[in-house]
Order: structure tokens, then sequence, then C-alpha cells
């Protein structure tokens, strides 16, 4: 899926249901990607406040990129 389009910001934060799940650019499971956070596999969130985490933007854009890559590599 290319950058143009995914309708994210281009700098900026996003939430898991932006951009994880049935029909998005990321379509996996909260939890394989939380699995995959804890193991180095997908980017780190940044703490918004004592309840709430979002990812940069700009990490799920280079994310999207890779695995696109990787998908068309095959």
């Amino acid at each position: 899926m290319s950058q143009e389009a995914i309708s994210f910001p281009t700098i900026g934060f996003l939430r898991l249901p932006q951009f994880i799940g049935r029909g998005k650019p990321i379509p996996i499971c909260r939890t394989a990607w939380l699995e995959g956070v804890k193991s180095g596999i997908y980017p780190q969130p940044v703490r918004l406040g004592p309840r709430t985490v979002a990812w940069r933007v700009e990490d799920i854009r280079r994310l999207i990129d890779e695995l696109s890559a990787q998908n068309a590599g095959q």
C-alpha cells in the first residue's frame, strides 16, 4: 500500500485502531501487534498520558513501506 493511499497526517501520532486490523494498512490483530512491539519487530509507542500510548506517524509510514517492499520482493 503506497503512502498516497494512506490518509495519515504527515506528522503526529496514531492510535492502534487507525492503522491495525481488518481493512487497515497493517492487517493484524492487536495481540500480534503488541507482541511484535515487545519483541522489537514493530516500533515502540510513545506514552502520551498515564493510560494513553500512540505511535509516531513517521514510524508507522516507514514500517508500511518496509512491509510493502518485502511483499513486492516475494
